[in-house]
Formats: structure tokens, C-alpha cells, sequence
């Protein structure tokens, strides 16, 4: 048997939508992963290199103020995610690089060995970091 091997086409970001009953009981985040291929491909980001991938997943820990979406790879979490916010979230953010601040809950902190270089050799701003 000859198996090729994996391959991925170029993406920009990686969005998670929590789709699990806890965070959000009458399932939300359901409705909210439906929708978000329909408002990428508005904004252009469902194809190409530039596009967003995107991903459900039952449970990411928080079980409190959902639904819930983060944004990868800057781990943007935002909560209490509707409809409307989820177009912002993909406009302002995803499309014109401007996080959604007053949805934000949380941000992933980038401290693990060698991201200080990695961020040097990528070009990365400060900005991200303090942000």
C-alpha cells in the first residue's frame, strides 16, 4: 500500500469554536460554527493563503460564559460569542488584524524557550506581546 504524504495548504489562523453543552447549555456554539465558514468567505478568508481554518471541538475548559472562540496562533479567547460578535470577530480580527478588545477574556501567553527568537526572526512586533 502507498500512502502520500500529508500535505496542508498555506493558512493564516486557526479558529476554534466550542460546540460542547457545558460552557454554553443550549448549544450556541453550534449555531456559530455553522455560520462562520458563510462570514469568512464574505471577508475573503476561506480560500488561498491567507485563509482561516477552522475547527469545533466538544470542550476547552473554561465551562462558564460561553460560547466560546479562540483565535490561533495569537490565543485570542473570546467569550460570550454571538452571532454578532462572531462577524466582528472575524472582520476586525481575522481580516484586518484588530483584536475584538472588549470580547476578549483572555491571551495566551507566549512564553515558552526560544519564542523571544522566533518572534525576532519572524519580525513579530513587541505589540503582540504586550498586547
Amino acid at each position: 500500500m502507498n500512502f502520500s504524504e500529508p500535505f496542508l495548504e498555506p493558512y493564516s489562523r486557526h479558529v476554534l469554536v466550542c460546540v460542547g453543552g457545558f460552557c454554553s447549555p443550549d448549544r450556541r456554539g453550534r449555531e456559530l460554527y455553522a455560520l462562520l465558514p458563510a462570514l469568512l468567505e464574505r471577508a475573503g478568508l476561506l480560500f488561498g493563503p491567507g485563509r482561516v481554518k477552522r475547527g469545533e471541538t466538544p470542550c476547552l475548559g473554561v465551562c462558564s460564559g460561553g460560547p466560546i472562540v479562540v483565535v490561533y496562533p495569537e490565543g485570542v479567547w473570546y467569550g460570550r460569542v454571538t452571532p454578532e460578535l462572531l462577524e466582528r470577530i472575524v472582520v476586525e480580527h481575522l481580516r484586518h488584524n484588530r483584536v475584538v478588545e472588549d470580547a476578549v477574556f483572555y491571551r495566551l501567553k507566549q512564553e515558552f524557550p526560544g519564542h523571544e527568537e522566533q518572534e525576532r526572526a519572524s519580525g513579530a512586533s513587541d505589540a503582540t506581546e504586550s498586547a
